[in-house]
């Protein structure tokens, strides 16, 4: 088993850097294994409501309590439950006309003291607007004033001198995670909701763009008769540059494909007959097809399991497109 210990080839310096990092994993570690024994049927009062809630949940702290309420608040709203943030000393000088009574305010201060919540605390209490509060002193004014209270208090600061928040922030934050994740399962949010709100990023390309965003169309598609030879469907194949040709009736219902690596294996037999052979008797009679209306992201995963660069779009048995792994690569959803 590897040794835990600093190696003997650091010196002393670098010893003492890497003691002092491995020991703040450990007390933040710590803290988030006492975390997790608290959290109980208060938690779940505090999800019920959120859920119960027509408005959003509006978070608020001070200092570095308000980065952790902040990021809370990010990881609601792209997860179901719509957020924002509120700063408490803005809130004092007009800010709190943006929490309407149909809102939850998530507090957060470790202290529970913070002085700029609590002076905006009766005033949510006058209009009825719920407080949930997240401390780390069960007994502080701030937590006896909530409705529901969720105790992220730590056994220890990583901190030495126990003054840097610490310890108490990752509670804070892992707790605010577990509160999104919760609301998240229990409103049966789902990789594409998810996507929705994250349009730019390549999950969003990957779980929102659809084939007909992607496919080759119209007289892009390479497409012969059946009755064509071997000859006319690589003229057709080379022309249009996908690498593969469909194999179509009268009424553009789709009949097979034929593909490079079904020239290739049709190349192993005698070649110098195979130039007026038609193309049908070469065909794959079973192509993996895919519709117009399906994800781009489905098309990636079906060339990767089988192996192969492109796929035709197929439309109530006609053929209506194809799109390539290389498309995808250009869309990024790849």
């Amino acid at each position: 088993m590897p040794s835990t210990e600093p190696s003997d080839s650091f010196d002393p310096r670098a010893q003492a850097l890497v003691a002092s990092a491995r020991r703040v994993l450990q007390i933040e570690a710590a803290a988030l294994g006492a975390l997790a024994p608290r959290v109980d049927a208060l938690f779940a009062q505090a999800c019920a409501l959120i859920l119960a809630s027509r408005g959003r949940v509006v978070t608020s702290g001070m200092g570095k309590s308000g980065h952790i309420a902040r990021k809370i608040a990010a990881t609601l709203a792209s997860t179901g439950t719509p957020a924002f943030f509120v700063h408490p000393g803005e809130a004092s000088h007009g800010d709190l006309g943006m929490i309407t009574p149909s809102d939850v305010v998530l507090a957060l201060s470790n202290s529970g003291e913070t002085e700029e919540l609590l002076t905006i605390v009766p005033l949510l209490k006058r209009q009825g607007i719920p407080l949930l509060a997240m401390t780390g002193r069960p007994g502080s004014t701030l937590a006896r004033q909530s409705d529901v209270h969720l105790d992220a208090s730590v056994p220890a600061e990583a901190c030495p001198l126990g003054l840097a928040p610490t310890a108490s922030t990752t509670a804070a934050l892992a707790l605010g995670d577990a509160l999104a994740i919760a609301l998240l399962e229990a409103r049966g949010f789902t990789a594409e909701d998810f996507a929705v709100s994250h349009p730019a990023g390549s999950l969003g390309r990957r779980l929102l763009l659809r084939i007909e965003d992607v496919m080759h169309r119209g007289s892009e598609v390479p497409a012969v008769g059946a009755d064509a030879t071997l000859i006319e469907a690589l003229m057709e194949m080379s022309r249009k540059g996908l690498g593969m040709t469909a194999i179509v009736d009268a009424q553009q219902r789709l009949l097979g494909v034929f593909t490079d690596g079904d020239l290739r294996r049709a190349l192993d037999h005698d070649a110098t007959a195979l130039r007026d052979t038609p193309v049908a008797g070469l065909m794959t009679r079973t192509p993996r097809c895919i519709g117009p209306q399906r994800l781009a992201g489905e098309a990636a995963q079906m060339m990767e399991q089988h192996k192969i660069q492109g796929l035709l779009v197929v439309e109530d048995g006609r053929l209506v497109g194809a799109v390539t792994f290389l498309d995808l690569l250009r869309a990024k959803v790849v």
